[in-house]
């Protein structure tokens, strides 16, 4: 589970379990990936979207759905073990690439240690026609507003 850190939307901290961690004891390479998924839709949540606007739930809001934003790449990099126990923070940094794709950039941080780094790439299409299209506006927003630095401060 992701928290947010409640001075800012693009900054969150996790504690890593021992159901994360494999028989070495470090954690498995794959929840690096989850956790920056995670941690983008906490961000999305912080910045006042709900989920539902972004992730269809249920067969209805699948079949209206007009904009999805699938993940075309992905990747993570290991600078530290990170073990079961440890405090991380996360910090997003999303980056727009063109009018129809963005990126959103994750540094793992243990104290002030960088321990990984994740990115996950998502292009936007039209659901029904499967071809790229302008990001949705809400998204658009969310980027904009957190390339301010680190963005606006909830109120």
């Amino acid at each position: 589970m992701v928290s947010k850190k409640p001075e800012h939307w693009l900054l969150l901290e996790r504690i890593v379990r021992f159901g994360e961690t494999d028989a070495a004891g470090v954690v498995h390479f794959h929840n690096v990936l989850r956790w920056c998924h995670e941690a983008w839709e906490e961000s999305l949540e912080g910045y006042g979207l709900n989920s539902s606007d972004v992730f269809p739930t249920g067969i209805q809001q699948v079949e209206s759905l007009e904009i999805a934003l699938p993940v075309v790449h992905c990747e993570a990099d290991f600078r530290l073990p990170i073990k079961a126990g440890d405090h991380l923070e996360i910090i997003l940094l999303p980056e727009k690439i063109d009018m129809t794709g963005f990126q959103v950039h994750a540094k793992f941080q243990r104290g002030k240690k960088n321990v990984a780094f994740g990115l996950i790439r998502h292009l936007a299409i039209n659901a029904r026609t499967r071809e790229r299209c302008l990001l949705p506006e809400k998204i658009d927003l969310w980027i904009e507003a957190s390339s301010l630095k680190l963005g606006p401060r909830p109120l």
